[in-house]
């Protein structure tokens, strides 16, 4: 098939671009400039070869995005040129000009881009588009694939060659050669060295990254596991798979940080005239009521009395 190039000069026309491409994304501009870009595509069998060119920018698989676009692809990212950063399943790597990772299309996931100094940045985008192509799973994924040495490297140059080349030689080399490259792909992730061999510095920054997003957050009252894992591109199973080894699960962390904001609020002499409505509100807490309960249970007071005693009265 012959190669087809599109492009884009604003975010929207961009987006709707990728998404017609690949899957629907939310793109994050770097700048507030133009955003142009190019996707060059053509396909061999049921695998799309795509260059995708831009400039620095976000392009995020929101968790309603990876809901709502029933689009279930593998996909493998080869830097050409720039720098990039992709999140996938808690994991994220460091892609420099030769490096490649795969990831799936039905699981949130992220790529941050940056030409680093290029003109543009260059990225190499390979999709398996046949249904029920099998892929690396939640432990292979966002894991940096070294382009320059080993079996990685000599994955990494025969896909810059398939997607450079106008003609793959062959009588059938469409699926069947989708099908191979895909498992040598997956085999050459999973004897990857990576974060599965590090879980427990992992989860520790996974964690810490967990408390400060909270701290960051306490006053959004849509604050809630679920929010917090999506924010992370982690399932809420890993999530409280994460709180296990902690004295209290999210939820409760959740509380307890807004409580203890809360008390130090009430204590502050700017907030003594706020109705205590507007300081519960400004640490989550959505029902003044259930915030009087909560704060009783754990001060052993109510929060007007508190505020009193702080007030010296």
């Amino acid at each position: 098939m012959p190669t087809s190039t599109a492009r884009a000069e604003g975010v929207r026309s961009w987006r709707a671009l990728l998404g017609e491409h690949f899957v629907d994304l939310d793109v994050r501009p770097g700048s507030d400039g133009p955003l142009p870009g190019e996707v060059r595509s053509r396909t061999v069998g049921s695998l799309q070869l795509s260059r995708v060119r831009s400039l620095d920018q976000q392009a995020v698989r929101t968790p309603g995005l990876a809901r709502s676009d029933h689009r279930h692809y593998v996909q493998v990212g080869l830097l050409e040129q720039g720098t990039a950063r992709v999140r996938q399943d808690g994991r994220e790597c460091l892609l420099e000009p030769g490096d490649y990772t795969v990831y799936e299309t039905d699981r949130p996931f992220s790529w941050e881009l940056r030409t680093g100094g290029s003109p543009a940045w260059s990225l190499l985008v390979l999709t398996w588009c046949r249904p029920g192509a099998v892929g690396p799973g939640d432990g292979l994924s966002a894991r940096r694939m070294d382009g320059s040495s080993g079996l990685t490297g000599v994955l990494g140059r025969m896909m810059r060659d398939l997607v450079g080349s106008a003609d793959v030689v062959g009588p059938d080399p469409g699926d069947r050669l989708a099908g191979e490259l895909l498992e040598l792909v997956t085999t050459a992730a999973g004897a990857v060295p990576g974060p599965l061999s590090r879980a427990t510095r992992t989860d520790r920054a996974l964690l810490a990254a967990v408390r400060t997003h909270v701290e960051e957050h306490l006053a959004d009252p849509d604050l809630d596991p679920r929010a917090i894992a999506a924010a992370h591109f982690i399932s809420v199973r890993q999530l409280h798979r994460l709180f296990a080894g902690e004295e209290e699960t999210v939820a409760r962390y959740v509380v307890r940080r807004r409580l203890e904001r809360a008390h130090a609020e009430l204590a502050r002499g700017g907030a003594r005239e706020l109705p205590l409505a507007a300081v519960a509100h400004r640490c989550g807490f959505t029902d003044p009521s259930v915030f009087g309960r909560a704060f009783r249970a754990a001060y052993g007071m109510t929060p007007s009395r508190y505020r009193a005693l702080a007030a010296g009265g």
